[in-house]
């Protein structure tokens, strides 16, 4: 056989060999800066590197305050100034095998988006994901159906905006701890959970899909909302909780001596802002050539260079303003309103369907919950409204106390003020524990809203 006869190689197998040929660089330089630590990384290029590096970053709790980013051409090279979530610099460089292994020719590639319900099993839980339209009670609905079918919580995450929700949520099975891969038992979750999300009013219907695949969580929830459109508002729809919230300011232009299209962006800064940004355009199937980014102060000022995944810049208006909305939204969905209320102590099964009724029936509406399980330990926060989406008020706390059957309300005088226009501050549910009778001790903790 001549050399003629040999098939030619593809793209994604000449960038797999080219990552074995040069393998990915990364240093951590804490002599550079007196405030930072300078990440610098080298690899060779391919679709999805700046979110990959991004996406560690942002798991290992570190602050991005600069960043340069360069990608024009066969290699990667970017340099992040970051630190702790203290304001500190790094005392380890952990993140440097880290980072490697994201980019290394064994890295995970993209996973194609999911449909509304979608069920997986993995070693340690079953995923469960929902998207529909939000309204109060819902999150309560959910667990309440979960802890019908015998289900466990362990762990889940939830955002809304724009009237739309997104969940991804790991169950176990109650009996037994371990993941449900009964094929029966999975098709009535997601029939019975596909029921409370349709509820009388969603005008998008939801579709239900199961999948074996794996991502990262984070990210699957801003892939599920905008596979939902939540960036399309709906002026006729006033069910959202985000819908007065001040607009980041976003433009769109062409560079036309360049083929680039130029995306500006600047918002009050926050954790994980330019994971939000970074996986937006990432799957809106833009490459990122350059960028820079600034995130020392209040605001954070963040500018890329783009161009569609074939090589071309923005081509109309429709699309442009697309990209604005598709970004405004990225940074908005995960932007807390409300007050803040963490629950923390030891774990049983029905905790969250109990808890979440008890915010329904005194008239509170989820916009934001994280939930966690360490241990025997539940470690949960929920952002909450009343259900027109306003502060909630001190009374009501004091009845979602009685209803719990707290005894001991602490009252912390910190708080902390969030985004225009409304203030809202930290209530604290501390350690949760039963009642004598029914052998937990709850403690509550308050953060009074600035007023």
């Amino acid at each position: 056989m001549d050399c003629w006869s040999y098939p030619l190689a593809t793209d994604e197998e000449f960038q797999k060999l080219m990552i074995r040929i040069n393998p990915p660089r990364v240093t951590v330089d804490n002599a550079s800066s007196r405030t930072a630590t300078l990440i610098k990384v080298d690899s060779a290029n391919k679709r999805g590197s700046l979110l990959e590096v991004v996406q560690v970053l942002t798991d290992l709790n570190l602050i991005v305050r600069r960043a340069y980013i360069s990608s024009d051409g066969e290699w990667f090279m970017d340099v992040f100034h970051v630190t702790d979530q203290h304001g500190n610099k790094l005392s380890e460089d952990g993140v440097t095998e880290r980072i490697q292994q994201s980019l290394g020719p064994r890295a995970r590639s993209f996973r194609s988006l999911r449909r509304s319900v979608g069920v997986q099993a993995d070693m340690e839980h079953t995923t469960i994901e929902l998207t529909g339209r939000d309204r109060p009670g819902l999150l309560s609905e959910v667990f309440a159906v979960l802890a019908d079918l015998k289900c466990n919580v362990v762990a889940a995450e939830v955002w809304t905006h724009n009237s739309r929700m997104a969940s991804v949520v790991y169950i176990t099975d109650e009996a037994t701890g371990l993941p449900i891969d009964n094929a029966d038992r999975l098709a009535k979750i997601k029939q019975l959970l596909l029921y409370v999300l349709k509820g009388d009013r969603d005008k998008r219907s939801a579709n239900t899909e199961v999948s074996m695949g794996s991502t990262h969580k984070e990210r699957r929830l801003h892939q599920m909302m905008y596979a939902d459109r939540d960036y399309d508002v709906d002026e006729t729809d006033c069910g959202s909780t985000n819908s007065d919230r001040s607009k980041p300011l976003v433009t769109v232009d062409n560079c036309a001596d360049k083929g680039y299209t130029v995306v500006n962006l600047r918002c009050p800064d926050r954790p994980k802002l330019l994971f939000d940004t970074v996986c937006t355009i990432t799957d809106m199937q833009y490459v990122v050539y350059h960028a820079t980014i600034i995130a020392e102060g209040p605001e954070a000022y963040q500018e890329y260079y783009i161009r569609h995944t074939d090589g071309c810049p923005i081509s109309s208006d429709a699309e442009r303003q697309r990209v604005i909305h598709c970004l405004e939204a990225a940074i908005r969905r995960r932007t807390s309103e409300g007050i803040r209320l963490e629950l923390c102590g030891e774990d049983r099964v029905g905790l969250l369907s109990d808890v979440t009724r008890i915010f329904r029936e005194n008239g509170l509406s989820v916009t934001r919950a994280e939930v966690a399980t360490r241990g025997s330990q539940a470690v949960n926060v929920f952002y909450v409204t009343d259900a027109s989406g306003m502060p909630v008020k001190s009374e009501t706390i004091e009845a979602v106390r009685k209803d719990i059957g707290l005894i001991v309300l602490h009252v912390n005088e910190d708080f902390e003020s969030k985004s225009p226009p409304q203030e809202s501050g930290r209530f604290s549910l501390g350690n949760l524990f039963r009642t004598r009778s029914e052998k937990f001790l709850f403690n509550l903790g308050l953060i009074k809203s600035c007023s």
